[in-house]
């Protein structure tokens, strides 16, 4: 039996997917998983691949080409200690062991030294695009050693999305870079749903458009600067039929938003590193006030607000929305991309922002045609602080912020919650004031505590005794 050049144990949906497209490339497959119907289906299902299924680990580990190269896709956390565990004493000094679930990238820098101590290579990678990208060429992230990496380089980049003849996989740096890069692409991801999810209620409750009608709008909008994969199946959405009620599926589902938990690691993160992403914490936040679906239609019953009806012109909110959402998703992903600078010098990552955008341009679920410029902006200036001040971005959000204060202006006066719109715009206004009342908050923090301040005129730290009175600690 020929010896196989990939493993994956956990053969879920994307493991079993991943395992097909690579197939599909040329390689030959081995699986491996603890439910034993997983195994029997990737065994038997494929007549005639180069699939080799495996019922027992002893089995999988003799079924691996030297050296081995093993991909983990089970569930982030305690499972993948217990596949790593299950590995570590069989595998030899030079084989490979990919993390490619969603997993925290603390987790991976403490496993990669954990089995670097044993010379085995580890990889964490961040894989997008769901189940069709993981078959047919998802977006992939992997962190690692770059010995690592040429090991699985020819594989990734066959089966990766290719965009333009390149394929979306870079080695995008050391130890935790991989899952880092994933949970903060994941992080950009909530704030574009968010935007155009408020998008959407502006234009249903705001205009009372009907959901064919969207799908006009939104398929219009994606052929123009707001093209990207996220719009498009927007725009597919609105078009679905339950074909059991005839009514549209979007009116059918529940308002609560699940989440999974790299959004809100995307906040805490930013939170520890200084980075201000306000409006990837406002997504994560209308998450959260959207599973108290029970508190709020209670006080929905007791709290007042105005008619969410908008009299305005359809034609020029329309318009209004189209420029907000630009404007407001180049303020996420400015927010998204400075917080990757500051974690690559906090973390020692040397991420190369210009590949990070080539590779989103393809398989992943932020992959938009705006990323071109955005990877545009880094290639002229890989030091560039900020999108907003590249010159292309800032003649966009000089022209368009006129549109987004229209928007917040509907939505706040008819009633129509605007986190992720809102936050854009206090952003944009706080990133381009040269002077914050920030001075007021330093000096009340040097009143009640005696932190001291820095002045505008002279270099230093100063106290103030601001009263006689002994201050409240």
């Amino acid at each position: 039996m020929n010896k196989a050049n990939f493993g994956f144990v956990g053969l879920g949906v994307m493991g079993h997917m991943l395992a097909l497209n690579m197939e599909r490339n040329g390689f030959t497959v081995a699986g491996y998983d603890l439910d034993a119907t997983k195994v029997q289906t990737f065994g038997t299902k494929y007549p005639g691949k180069n699939l080799i299924a495996c019922a027992t680990m002893e089995e999988f580990l003799a079924a691996l080409d030297h050296p081995r190269r093993i991909m983990l896709m089970v569930p982030a956390g305690k499972p993948v200690d217990a596949a790593i565990s299950s590995l570590r004493e069989a595998l030899a000094p030079g084989d490979l062991v990919i993390d490619g679930g969603n997993t925290f990238f603390q987790d991976t820098e403490r496993r990669s030294k954990e089995l670097e101590a044993k010379g085995i290579h580890y990889i964490g990678t961040g894989v997008s695009g769901g189940e069709y990208g993981a078959l047919w060429g998802p977006a992939i992230m992997p962190g690692g050693p770059q010995e690592a990496w040429l090991l699985v380089k020819p594989i990734f980049e066959a089966i990766s999305a290719k965009v333009d003849g390149e394929a979306c996989v870079t080695h995008v740096g050391p130890r935790g870079a991989g899952h880092y890069v994933k949970m903060v692409h994941n992080g950009i991801e909530y704030g574009d749903m968010q935007l155009i999810a408020e998008a959407y209620d502006v234009l249903k409750r705001g205009l009372g458009l009907s959901n064919k009608h969207m799908h006009d709008i939104f398929s219009a909008w994606n052929q123009g600067v707001l093209k990207s994969y996220l719009i498009e199946i927007s725009a597919d959405i609105f078009n679905q039929d339950d074909p059991e009620s005839g009514m549209a599926v979007l009116d059918l589902i529940l308002d609560e938003a699940a989440q999974k938990g790299t959004g809100k690691w995307t906040s805490q993160n930013a939170l520890d590193l200084g980075a201000p992403i306000p409006t990837i914490n406002a997504a994560v936040e209308s998450r959260i006030l959207s599973a108290l679906k029970e508190e709020r239609v209670k006080a929905s019953a007791i709290l007042t607000g105005p008619l969410p009806a908008i009299t305005a012109s359809p034609e020029a909110v329309i318009g209004w929305i189209h420029d907000a959402l630009y404007v407001a998703k180049i303020c996420s992903y400015a927010q998204g991309f400075e917080m990757m600078q500051m974690a690559s010098r906090e973390y020692d990552y040397h991420l190369d922002l210009a590949e990070l955008a080539r590779i989103w341009r393809g398989g992943c679920i932020i992959r938009a045609d705006f990323l071109n410029t955005i990877r545009k902006a880094f290639l002229i200036n890989p030091a560039l602080p900020n999108l907003l001040v590249d010159p292309e971005f800032a003649q966009v959000v000089n022209a368009g912020q006129d549109a987004l204060r229209q928007v917040i202006i509907l939505a706040t006066t008819h009633g129509i919650p605007a986190l992720a719109f809102s936050s854009a715009l206090a952003y944009l206004d706080a990133y381009r004031s040269a002077r914050l009342p920030a001075n007021l908050t330093q000096a009340q923090r040097d009143y009640f505590g005696a932190h001291s301040y820095r002045r505008v005129d002279r270099e230093g730290s100063f106290h103030t005794h601001w009263t006689e009175e002994t201050p409240v600690k």
